[in-house]
């Protein structure tokens, strides 16, 4: 071989030496980088108030980790969600308001967010994030609102907006548990919280060298309060408690999130983690109204509202104001500081999306406004701020319903009743009187906000029947469209409610779909004429047994959906009654009715629908 070969022999052997290291360089300095975004880890305990937190007040709770965290925080003691469940967690998830979401109450086919919103999960994973949600979803149980639909990576949950509730699996009762793992059912050992903390913890140790949102959103401490004895027992007794097991749900939630913290320490993950408490509205079982006064709105008379009027869903304070942590060593907000600005849950995600450095697509616009430039003192955006919050218990947007305006420390509630938080923090005194051009100001100020959100109501939430990421599809008496009562939760399945309403449903395809009408939920395995055993009791639990089951002697069925109209005779020995329709691709609506014995019509509490 001649010496100018060797030569260059050599020479690419040095060439592809260094383009090795270059690449492999380029590849550790990119991991780095991916590594140097922060985690985010977002906790929403469900139904905890204001005033259920020891450090914000309560001097009965045991939240000592809660407190922890609340004292190495930037907190907003001025934050608002929505009065309900789901409207907050669409608001939170989107940035925007939840009336533009589609959501506003939490049954009756308005907990189903849009399918054109575009979610927190969905933008960090455009981001290089893996994503990931732990618990209560409470935005939709079919596609295209579950969160796999909208972003989430890995997900684990119940069903519905609470466990019992009418889509959650038969007889769950908040131990040992079946839940949806990633769109199947899948049986978990333990406690609902534990099982929720014990999976996200997995999660975080499997993603820990690349970065990750993870949604961690407690059922707790939502009714049933069933909770271990160990955790209400110290709460029993107290005059002052009105709920130990509402208490104690709370107190296996606080655990639980003290044990997260540890373990992000033990792998070096918490200081690059930004870590955020919330809850989703005021308090369901920490305060008790006094003699004569409204459930919900009245002023407290047992337990600490943190000197607020209302609970949850209702309009005035206690129902919306709820505490609101952030934590971030390596940001710089690790420090005990009170931000006192007017706040509100859709300026969650634009703050995420600052700290971050996220991108997101031009035409993405926010109802909310990064909080930021509050943490670093520049409040000129909130200065003036009008907020929003409402809930409301119907199937369509009625103006001022249930709805407070919030500007500075004024209230002005249902367009009629006007409070200064200055000098009347419980709400207890009608200003709207004395200071008509302010009630008046503020009306002016909700026409001409009323005015750009309503045009959004013209679209509605459909369930898309027969595509491939969810063909059969199982619709739930819960998300029933009806001015009258639905049946929300597995008691009133048993007691056979009498009611009925519509599903909307959106064909994908043009072809033959069959339809099975069903008394009781498919995994039930219960004939239509059955009568359901009584779930027990828990021993060393405050789990209570089930009402009894009322068999119910159905002998037609009907369906109506497009142009089809069909009958049936029931067999009431069948697990079901099955139709088969063909249907044109498009909107429509479905409805069903079971005719008893006694000429009584009810709707079918579940239908499977599938296309073949």
């Amino acid at each position: 071989m001649n010496l100018n070969r060797l030569k260059n022999i050599a020479t690419k052997c040095i060439m592809l030496s260094l383009g090795t290291i270059l690449m492999v360089s380029c590849k550790e300095a990119s991991k780095t980088q991916e590594k140097s975004k922060p985690n985010v880890i977002l906790i929403m305990v469900d139904d905890e108030g204001y005033g259920d937190v020891g450090a914000l007040g309560n001097k009965n709770i045991n939240t000592p980790n809660i407190d922890a965290l609340h004292a190495q925080s930037t907190r907003f003691t001025d934050y608002h969600v929505s009065p309900t469940c789901a409207p907050t967690r669409a608001a939170i998830m989107t940035g925007h308001h939840n009336y533009r979401t589609g959501v506003f109450f939490t049954i009756k086919g308005r907990s189903l967010i849009l399918e054109r919103e575009t979610t927190m999960a969905q933008i960090f994973k455009e981001n290089g994030y893996n994503t990931a949600m732990f618990g209560k979803w409470h935005l939709g149980d079919n596609y295209p609102f579950r969160p796999q639909d909208k972003g989430f990576d890995e997900v684990l949950m119940n069903n519905g907006g609470g466990v019992g509730q009418t889509m959650d699996y038969w007889n769950n009762d908040y131990f040992d548990d079946t839940y949806v793992h990633n769109g199947e059912f899948k049986k978990f050992e333990g406690y609902c919280t534990d099982v929720w903390f014990e999976n996200a913890k997995e999660y975080i140790g499997k993603q820990k060298d690349q970065p990750f949102f993870c949604y961690l959103s407690t059922n707790a401490a939502h009714s049933p309060y069933w909770v271990d004895d160990k955790y209400s027992d110290p709460y029993k007794n107290n005059d002052e408690i009105p709920n130990a097991a509402f208490y104690g749900m709370i107190t296996n939630v606080d655990e639980n999130i003290g044990k997260l913290v540890e373990y992000l320490k033990s792998i070096d993950l918490m200081d690059n983690t930004i870590l955020i408490f919330t809850t989703d509205n005021g308090s369901a079982a920490g305060n008790k109204m006094g003699e004569g006064q409204d459930r919900l709105d009245g002023f407290v008379a047992k337990g600490n509202n943190a000197g607020m009027r209302g609970v949850k869903a209702s309009m005035y304070e206690g129902g919306h104001r709820v505490p609101l942590f952030i934590h971030w060593k390596d940001g710089g907000i690790n420090v005990g500081r009170d931000i006192d600005a007017l706040t509100a849950h859709y300026d969650v995600l634009p703050t995420l999306i600052d700290l971050c450095g996220l991108k997101v697509k031009e035409d993405l616009k926010f109802d909310g406004s990064s909080l930021v430039p509050l943490m670093n003192g520049d409040d000129s955006n909130f200065e003036d701020r009008i907020v929003y919050v409402n809930t409301q218990f119907s199937t369509d947007p009625v103006p001022w319903k249930r709805t407070a305006l919030m500007h500075k420390n004024w209230r002005l509630v249902e367009g009629t009743e006007l409070y200064n938080l200055d000098t009347d923090p419980e709400q207890r005194t009608n200003l709207a009187d004395q200071y008509p051009e302010k009630v008046q100001e503020y009306k002016e100020a909700y026409d001409k906000w009323w005015a750009e959100i309503s045009p959004t109501f013209v679209e509605k939430p459909y369930f898309i029947i027969g595509n491939k990421a969810e063909n059969p599809t199982t619709l739930y008496c819960h998300d029933w469209h009806t001015d009258t009562f639905t049946p929300w939760k597995q008691d009133h399945i048993r007691e056979g409610q009498v009611n009925n309403g519509f599903w909307r449903v959106k064909a994908e395809e043009a072809g033959t779909y069959t339809i099975k009408l069903r008394r009781w939920p498919v995994e039930s395995h219960l004939a239509l004429g059955a009568k359901a055993s009584v779930r027990p009791a828990l021993e060393g639990t405050s789990v209570t047994p089930s009402k009894k089951g009322k068999a119910l002697k159905i002998v037609n069925s009907r369906i109506k959906i497009q142009n089809i109209e069909m009958s049936k005779e029931v067999d009431l020995d069948a697990e079901y009654v099955e139709y088969q329709v063909e249907l044109e691709k498009g909107e429509t609506h479905l409805q069903t009715w079971f005719t008893l014995d006694d000429k009584t019509e009810i709707g079918a509490y579940y239908a499977t629908i599938e296309k073949i």
